[in-house]
């Protein structure tokens, strides 16, 4: 069963399409997610890849002011659409039916910045470090923000002068990693 675990609509079902491929989020890693993550009210939250949208609910429901959930599949688009009004959770949130450099794209003409920004790429086809590439340049980000990028275990992560590897955790075949914006200190 998949659902919003915490905040103002913990316990609602979210709709998954029959026969999807998607793979969502587990439970336990978005607990584990949410847990890292710093208290969310007021802050805009970015959720890349999105799915059935349930990362992205996850924020609003804990507090976060916006959210923004990217996701180009229009099975999926539909079920966020219906997950949003299943949970009370439309305000706030804004669905972008596009591919993620496209997405990306727009935010970033209009000037978009976000707090935290999660990805959530398709494991095995090399869009790990393309994410974190088009992500580095900092178009989306605050100097404070933050990247949590979740991926296979086999999947390698680039560090880079923009985001630095803070921490990485494992959950069985999912890892998360998390990156802050700045300059290394080190270099």
């Amino acid at each position: 069963m998949l659902r919003i675990i915490g905040g103002r609509a913990g316990g609602c079902r979210l709709h998954l399409p029959r026969g999807s491929r998607t793979r969502p989020t587990s439970d336990r890693v978005k607990e584990a997610l949410f847990n890292i993550l710093p208290p969310l009210e007021g802050k805009k939250f970015l959720d890349l890849f999105a799915g059935t949208g349930s990362v992205g609910l996850e924020a609003l429901s804990r507090g976060a002011r916006e959210a923004v959930l990217v996701e180009k599949d229009p099975l999926m688009i539909e079920s966020i659409r219906k997950n949003l009004v299943r949970c009370g959770l439309e305000s706030g949130c804004l669905l972008l039916g596009a591919a993620f450099e496209k997405a990306i794209r727009i935010l970033e003409k209009r000037e978009d910045r976000f707090d935290v920004i999660f990805a959530d790429p398709p494991y095995g086809l090399n869009y790990v470090v393309k994410t974190v590439r088009r992500l580095e340049k900092g178009g989306l980000a605050y100097s404070h923000s933050m990247l949590v990028l979740q991926h296979s275990v086999r999947e390698a992560v680039p560090e880079t002068r923009a985001l630095v590897l803070e921490d990485r955790r494992k959950y069985g075949d999912t890892e998360l990693s998390i990156y802050r914006y700045g300059d290394r200190s080190d270099d």
